[in-house]
């Protein structure tokens, strides 16, 4: 900030996209890329870096690059409704995301491991600038500061652990019951760590990759479930957990009317209820499954009710983040503008060494026969003078930059390497 002003961002920063915010997990599933490598490799031709981050609650478009290119390319791919941020703004975005203040429930962690992922798809696809790795490693170092600074995660609750209060709070208790968990990544893992602090008969862990339920039932003392058995084991249980990372639903309609009829007691032709809760994205269950008899189907949306009720608890929080926050924004602007400077020091330094080494090479000539030492030593010494004397202008011209005022570090530069007038702004 100079004289009270905002710095001005002068790398080119954008992201688009949904969220829990303004869209339903419906309006979700609709807007997201079902491959996220096809897509990068495709955004990849338009801008110099690009990200694409997808969870339960958000899709997200970060690019290095023209934000009026960012709309133009998503509305290309039938996007709508969506909101766009850019520069500053973008980067504040950025932040609050890591920071968890953004998030559905409030100060959660996830997002940090899903930021994560997501610069890691974005560099194996090679459409990581430099820049873009950048942003997305201070927002996320800015993420733990944060946490590490206040108590925004204290107490606070995943999306997993906030479904089982959601099936805590539908049943009443959830002691004596038997879980099924269908899922064994990330969001799988965090459900059955809330599961495991409850009294509970029994929990069983569904992954089409066995050896992975095999994994997570055995850091929590649950029972692994093969894929093929999900109808046994649904006729066993009180409620069902279902995330998955599937693009399509693992549980469908016929499968669960066969299901609440072998719950049925003999001479009864009530089924015994089934709660389900489906917080993956996109859906897992089909969509009808709710009127199925004896079936009560939540989605992700229901969590939103969880939040409002913890919320209370962490808003002092959160505006305390935002407070450190304030001064990460400025930090941040600075650091990127500063990377601004390296087209404008690259051409004073190419200009510098091409004397250096013509002057160099006209000194070795004039002392005529001379031995290797004597040419390194005067190498040495016209190195070390174009350094020194170049350093008192570089940090000014990073200077410059780090304050928005890069027309300022070209005009120093242009004066120096070819003798035009060094033009000064008048300050507003």
């Amino acid at each position: 900030m100079r004289d009270g002003m905002p710095v001005h961002l002068q790398v080119p920063v954008a992201i688009a996209g949904v969220s829990h915010h303004t869209a339903t997990a419906d309006v979700l599933e609709k807007m997201r890329f079902p491959d996220e490598r096809a897509f990068l490799d495709q955004a990849k031709e338009r801008f110099w870096g690009v990200m694409l981050l997808q969870t339960c609650n958000r899709v997200e478009v970060l690019v290095h690059g023209e934000t009026h290119t960012l709309r133009s390319f998503l509305e290309a791919a039938g996007w709508k409704d969506y909101s766009i941020y850019s520069g500053t703004d973008a980067l504040r975005h950025l932040l609050e995301m890591a920071c968890g203040i953004d998030s559905m429930i409030v100060g959660e962690d996830q997002i940090l491991g899903q930021m994560k992922s997501a610069l890691m798809l974005s560099m194996e696809a090679g459409c990581a600038s430099p820049v873009l790795e950048f942003c997305v490693n201070k927002a996320v170092h800015a993420g733990i500061e944060a946490r590490r600074r206040t108590q925004i995660n204290r107490g606070a609750v995943s999306v997993g652990s906030a479904a089982v209060l959601l099936a805590e709070e539908t049943l009443g208790t959830l002691e004596g019951k038997h879980i099924l968990v269908i899922g064994s990544g990330e969001m799988g893992r965090l459900v059955a760590q809330a599961l495991a602090a409850k009294n509970l008969t029994a929990i069983y862990v569904a992954s089409r990759t066995y050896s992975r339920a095999e994994t997570l039932a055995k850091k929590i003392g649950g029972r692994a479930v093969r894929f093929e058995d999900l109808a046994r084991y649904m006729v066993l249980s009180d409620v069902v957990i279902s995330c998955t990372a599937a693009p399509h639903p693992v549980i469908h309609c016929h499968q669960l009317e066969k299901v609440m009829a072998a719950r049925c007691w003999p001479h009864e032709d009530r089924p015994r209820p089934l709660l389900i809760i489906d917080i993956a994205q996109p859906r897992d269950v089909e969509e009808g499954a709710g009127d199925i008899r004896g079936v009560s189907l939540f989605s992700i949306d229901n969590l939103r009710e969880i939040n409002e009720k913890t919320m209370d608890n962490r808003r002092s929080e959160a505006l305390k983040v935002r407070e450190f926050l304030d001064g990460e924004l400025n930090r941040f602007v600075r650091l990127l503008n500063s990377r601004a400077a390296d087209d404008v020091l690259g051409a004073l330094h190419t200009w510098a060494e091409a004397i250096r080494v013509r002057e160099r090479d006209r000194a070795i000539a004039r002392l005529g026969n001379t031995d290797q030492r004597t040419r390194e030593i005067v190498d040495d010494l016209s190195r070390v003078l174009s350094k020194k004397l170049l350093s008192d202008v570089t940090m000014s011209i990073r200077l410059c930059a780090e304050e928005g005022d890069l027309d300022r570090a070209e005009s120093l530069v242009a004066a120096i390497t070819r003798g035009e007038k060094l033009c000064f702004h008048k300050e507003e």
